[in-house]
């Protein structure tokens, strides 16, 4: 199967060119923060040393939108392991777009960060710039980060070379007898140890999400403000919720916008997730059966059963795409399908795609995979995946046990039909099952009390990142819950008055979308 993830708003941006409460946020009277441990004393007293963007680009997206003199960027310096403060350090890239108020608007800082994991929050911050409005660019300095191994920052989290990465991918592990779970559980113990052998265990063990909302705080006191500001969508709701629980006098006003339930286990969240892909595909088919020329014909309910006729025989026969080199797989197939099912607006250009398969050409497919693994047009890769890999290693629980595996996969296979190789689950264990170093975080109800009322965005169709979590979240953080109807992952500042609006008074005034409150994603 595809390995679906918690896909970072970011690929939206890159693909598609964007991409009555009320609570005193701002003046709302909280226990001190806490004081920082003479330890890190030298971090938090760091001064940035902020300079042009273009060195920090690690894309030909961010190097034609990182030379805007609107941004200036910086590394901030941070314990590789915070256990060993005076030991190895990691470099944190930070881009900022400089508020364009008056000082007397100015809040300070809102911190944004895309999700994956893995994404970086440099480019998220340059591509939201024009998007947030001047009720968010007058009021506070944009300002996006890469997490610690991801993007421009150092050390980098890179297992594979770019040739590696197309020879990883283009594999398909269709076999469910012993040897073929054999062969598939040899490919994940490879990834891992080839991790382990570049990167390196000490840093391995230090990227997961605990580790990351400790530089976060080290990075809102350099930025000079007393509480964060910030933004997460997908994944990024995790670094959120993290943070608030790790510091939760230090927390200003917080959006979290499809939500990662941190509750959920490995099992639970991974089929789970593969149950919003399915849901989404089916109204994607039922959106395509009353379209002219759909690829799927004229019956909803056959959707999935027509799709899996064009894509099974790629196990076996890839067809060829505008590139003499390349092919397209039944493994590039669904995960060029899946990236698409992230936005509606995809949904013609998937119609193409899968009408040119059915004519024995790959090559929109193909590019909506590269799209999904950050592959460039000159072959190159970003780290995008081997940070999402390793960060989801060290915070996610590990599948080791037989009958775990068999859960999870079988799971998997039952929940997204659209997926299926039609020759039954190949119950082999993931990379995170022969990962070096032990997860840093569990599955655990958030505890973070004292903490202003968040709002949290969950959208009733989201493939990403189901709707319920987002509904269970809000619940255990004692936030606010903004529903958006529609089919797709996230909805902040996507184009949707209802949502931006809502989103924009929270964060600058404080005020909280009213108890029940919902919006219609446009386009729906």
């Amino acid at each position: 199967m595809s390995p679906l993830r918690r896909s970072p708003f970011l690929l939206v941006l890159v693909l598609v060119g964007v991409l009555a409460g009320c609570t005193t946020v701002a003046g709302t009277p909280t226990a001190a923060p806490a004081p920082t441990p003479d330890a890190l004393n030298r971090y938090y007293s760091q001064t940035l040393s902020w300079g042009p963007c273009a060195p920090f680009a690690t894309s030909s997206d961010a190097a034609r939108s990182f030379g805007d003199p609107r941004f200036d960027c910086a590394k901030l310096e941070v314990p590789l392991d915070y256990a060993k403060p005076d030991g190895k350090t990691a470099q944190i890239a930070v881009l900022r777009a400089r508020s364009t108020g008056t000082p007397q608007q100015r809040i300070g800082s809102l911190l944004v960060n895309p999700g994956g994991p893995g994404a970086p929050g440099t480019e998220a911050a340059a591509g939201l710039v024009d998007k947030v409005g001047p009720g968010i660019t007058n009021r506070f300095d944009l300002v996006g980060f890469d997490p610690r191994g991801v993007g421009a920052s150092r050390p980098s989290l890179d297992c594979l070379t770019d040739a590696e990465q197309d020879r990883y991918r283009a594999q398909v592990f269709a076999d469910p007898s012993p040897a073929g779970v054999a062969a598939a559980e040899a490919h994940s113990k490879q990834y891992a140890d080839l991790c382990a052998q570049r990167v390196g265990t000490d840093v391995l063990a230090n990227v997961g999400t605990r580790d990351v909302v400790k530089d976060m705080d080290i990075l809102r006191q350099v930025l000079g403000d007393e509480k964060v500001t910030y933004y997460g969508y997908s994944y990024g709701t995790s670094i959120g919720s993290t943070y608030a629980e790790a510091f939760p006098s230090r927390v200003r006003a917080m959006v979290l916008d499809g939500a990662v339930d941190p509750t959920q286990d490995t099992i639970t969240g991974t089929v789970d997730q593969s149950a919003g892909f399915q849901q989404a595909f089916d109204a994607y088919g039922a959106w395509c059966t009353t379209q002219a020329n759909c690829p799927l014909g004229r019956d909803p309910k056959a959707a999935t059963a027509t799709f899996q006729k064009l894509v099974q025989p790629l196990i076996d026969r890839p067809v060829r795409t505008g590139d003499p080199t390349r092919t397209l797989g039944f493994q590039d197939a669904i995960t060029g399908v899946s990236q698409a099912l992230y936005l509606r607006a995809l949904w013609p250009a998937l119609s193409v795609g899968i009408s040119r398969l059915a004519g024995g050409d790959g090559s929109l497919l193909l590019t909506l995979a590269d799209l999904y693994y950050s592959r460039g047009a000159d072959g190159k890769y970003s780290n995008m995946l081997e940070a999402f890999q390793a960060i989801s290693c060290m915070d996610n629980t590990r599948v080791t046990a037989p009958a775990d595996v068999a859960k999870l996969v079988d799971g998997q296979y039952a929940a997204a039909p659209f997926t299926d190789t039609g020759r039954g689950p190949v119950d082999a264990k993931d990379p995170c099952a022969y990962w070096p170093v032990p997860p840093t975080m569990a599955p655990h109800t958030p505890k973070a009390d004292g903490i202003p009322p968040v709002v949290v965005v969950s959208v009733t169709g989201d493939p990403a990142t189901p709707y319920q979590a987002g509904v269970d979240l809000a619940k255990d953080l004692n936030g606010r819950l903004l529903k958006v109807d529609g089919t797709q992952h996230t909805a902040g500042y996507q184009g949707t008055k209802c949502v931006d609006d809502k989103l924009t008074a929270y964060l600058t005034d404080g005020t909280l979308p009213a108890e029940g409150a919902s919006c219609v994603l446009s386009g729906s």
